[in-house]
């Protein structure tokens, strides 16, 4: 279903104003060189002024005193912030299954389901767990025995909850995640490793979104914790008993160990691996491929194997680029002081 607003509708939206065509409809959003007539997009840089000139877009979203622009402008303060907002507006309904249950799904006589709640193909609600107001499951998702889920939830096919987590409201689960799985614990004795059973589980806070293809361990003991806001990308491993507080940004292929603890608005970038029993203080961001190996203080940017200070990281990358020119004059130097220490002996024993 397509979607149309006007120029002055958005605008409105988004706190800005039009400059040129108020009542003109577009359809949707799209880069400056892929839009078309009934797209809107946006500059967020004067660099790209000149391809806006080139543009076919409808219409373009630009910052407050923005340069005259070739199709009809919303000028606002923060151009993305507003080109988000569009999106969302102009964005088609997200598919979910109709209200009701499958024929083909299998829900256990003790789930509680709350109303409006959907349940697609052949997915299964196990004993006493309970499914939260409007939350969809979608084909093939598993919902294990006494797990609790808030309203208004999202499961993409094939997601796997294991028993007894707890997931609050509003939460999106992409597609082949697994929630609630046995944590890694084993005990090496008499030659082999013994398996140490994981009796604990897993919550997850409201309004938490979980990508593709990522795994939350339960804990051993007592809960393996997501807090509120928070984003997962695709491809993260969170292992048993981390404590993850509220709206961290965790990029794709992150990997945390066991009883790590990140506090509230912490960025860990795609790649990161933090080690268990670490302790990452409020606010911290750390780059890509770092690992971090010992406890973070708050509102530190961290880089590199083990993670340092940023700064400190890019000084040290750029001698490393330089490091064969520097050895080769080191070795010049140490040549030309050997041959004036030898000229000075000789001198003092002629």
């Amino acid at each position: 279903m397509t979607v149309k607003r006007t120029l002055a509708e958005l605008a409105e939206i988004v706190g800005g104003e039009v400059r040129g065509d108020g009542g003109l409809a577009v359809t949707g959003v799209a880069a400056i060189d892929q839009a078309g007539p009934d797209d809107v997009t946006w500059v967020a840089d004067p660099r790209y002024a000149e391809a806006l000139a080139k543009s076919r877009a409808g219409a373009v979203v630009a910052a407050n005193g923005f340069e005259p622009t070739p199709m009809p402008a919303i000028l606002c303060e923060d151009p993305e912030t507003a080109i988000a907002l569009i999106l969302e507006c102009l964005a088609p309904p997200v598919w979910c299954p109709e209200p009701g249950i499958h024929p083909t799904a299998v829900v256990a006589g003790t789930a509680q389901l709350g109303q409006d709640v959907s349940i697609g193909p052949y997915a299964v609600v196990g004993e006493r767990s309970v499914i939260g107001d409007r939350t969809s499951l979608h084909a093939h998702v598993v919902i294990g025995p006494d797990v609790t889920i808030g309203s208004d939830c999202a499961f993409w096919p094939h997601v796997v909850v294991r028993e007894r987590s707890e997931i609050g409201s509003r939460v999106i689960v992409h597609p082949q995640v697994s929630i609630g799985c046995d944590g890694y614990g084993y005990r090496f004795a008499e030659g082999r490793h013994h398996r140490i059973p994981q009796t604990g589980n897993v919550r997850i806070e409201d309004d938490v979104e979980i990508g593709a293809g990522s795994c939350i361990d339960r804990a051993k003991v007592g809960t393996t914790v997501i807090g509120q806001g928070t984003k997962i990308d695709n491809l993260v491993q969170i292992a048993h008993n981390v404590e993850i507080g509220p709206h961290c940004l965790l990029v794709a292929q992150v990997g945390i160990a066991g009883t790590a603890k990140l506090g509230p608005y912490v960025v860990l970038g795609g790649k990161v691996g933090v080690r268990d029993h670490v302790s990452v203080g409020p606010g911290t961001k750390v780059a890509a491929c770092s690992c971090i190996a010992q406890d973070v203080p708050a509102g530190v940017s961290l880089a590199g194997i083990p993670a340092r200070d940023g700064q400190l990281w890019l000084r040290q990358q750029v001698l490393l680029d330089r490091f064969p020119q520097l050895h080769a004059h080191i070795r010049r130097l140490e040549k030309r002081v050997a041959s004036l220490e030898t000229a000075a002996d000789h001198q003092q024993g002629g």
